[in-house]
């Protein structure tokens, strides 16, 4: 699902603490986009199912992807800092370059995003986001 880069390829739209880059255009699977923030108890309180769906549904699986996005605008280094301070297992999408999604922002939190290989975005699900939540969710 992601293509390795190089030096005459344009600029990822995404690229994470996993040293993974995204490309939208070059997309072939379902992307889960998880916006969280530090300060955000019901974002700190999904982490465990985040974490269970990467390691049950992603990890094996090469037409889905999880990324978390930290809603607050932190370094590269504090995006690092923050998955190890929280015990996040999945790729956090790094703040530089900046990552370019194809959906607005959202104006609250916890918000999860699901975009399918033809482009089309699902979302975003608001609220604490369950193992079984996000299996129905990428089912659709």
């Amino acid at each position: 699902m992601f293509s390795v880069l190089t030096a005459c390829s344009p600029q990822p739209d995404v690229s994470t603490t996993s040293d993974e880059s995204l490309s939208w255009q070059q997309q072939d699977g379902t992307v889960v986009v998880n916006y969280f923030a530090e300060w955000c108890a019901p974002c700190l309180r999904e982490l465990p199912e985040l974490n269970e769906f990467y390691h049950e549904d992603v990890v094996n699986n090469d037409e889905l992807q999880l990324i978390g996005v930290s809603f607050d605008p932190l370094t590269n280094e504090q995006v690092h800092q923050l998955a190890e301070r929280h015990g996040i297992e999945y790729p956090l999408a790094l703040s530089k370059p900046a990552p370019a999604f194809p959906f607005e922002r959202p104006k609250m939190l916890p918000a999860t995003y699901i975009i399918k290989a033809d482009g089309s975005v699902e979302g975003p699900l608001m609220g604490e986001q369950s193992l079984s939540s996000l299996r129905a969710a990428v089912a659709d």
